[in-house]
């Protein structure tokens, strides 16, 4: 079976893709607005990963709701998950797609789509959303990046990612200057990953050479 994971090039998209691989043929899929080269900082980090990755050209009017959006309330909840939910519609449209997931934890409010949003994509386009770490909470899913990734980490003006919140910056800055962004978007710590560990062999792992 063939499943699309929506991929920023963070830990929990990666880790996502990690954790369907033993029952699913994984590609890898960022959605760009073409206002900044995320597909190609996604591209890099999934050639590390080992899987392959396709970008996706969502029409640019939901950037721009998003952004009237993220304007008139002040905050970026409601814009984020705008766009994720327009970027899984456009995904799900497409005839050959049947399996889509991406990395929302147990405790993320941003992104996400409510129950009544995913069985409503789900019976009009005829495919299956999966959340493949949607039973762990935070701790959790730090204990699985130590084992199977090599991450970076900082604050989000100053990681290299290809999420939503990248173009929607560029947008707002593009209007409204850098100050802009600082009022709406409150400080926060995001990952970009640099590289799959290698998994040991069994011998390795049991001290055995």
């Amino acid at each position: 079976m063939h499943v699309s994971v929506m991929f920023s090039g963070g830990k929990d998209s990666s880790l996502s893709a990690i954790l369907l691989e033993p029952f699913f043929e994984v590609e890898l899929v960022t959605c760009s607005f073409s206002l900044l080269p995320v597909g190609e900082v996604a591209a890099e980090t999934a050639e590390r990963l080992g899987f392959p990755h396709r970008i996706i050209n969502p029409d640019v009017s939901i950037l721009e709701k998003a952004y009237d959006i993220i304007i008139e309330d002040g905050f970026p909840k409601n814009a984020i998950n705008f766009i994720h939910r327009s970027v899984i519609e456009h995904l799900a449209a497409n005839p050959d797609v049947t399996f889509i997931a991406d990395g929302i934890r147990r405790d993320d409010r941003v992104p996400m789509l409510e129950l009544s949003q995913i069985r409503s994509i789900e019976d009009r386009f005829g495919v299956h959303y999966i959340c493949p770490l949607k039973g762990y909470g935070r701790a959790a899913v730090n204990e699985l990046v130590k084992k199977h990734l090599v991450i970076e980490e900082g604050l989000s003006e100053d990681v290299l990612k290809a999420d939503y919140e990248t173009e929607l910056r560029k947008m707002i800055a593009l209007n409204h200057g850098p100050d802009k962004i600082r009022e709406i978007f409150p400080t926060h710590v995001q990952s970009h990953v640099i590289e799959r560990k290698k998994a040991l062999s069994n011998e390795t792992a049991n001290g055995k050479t």
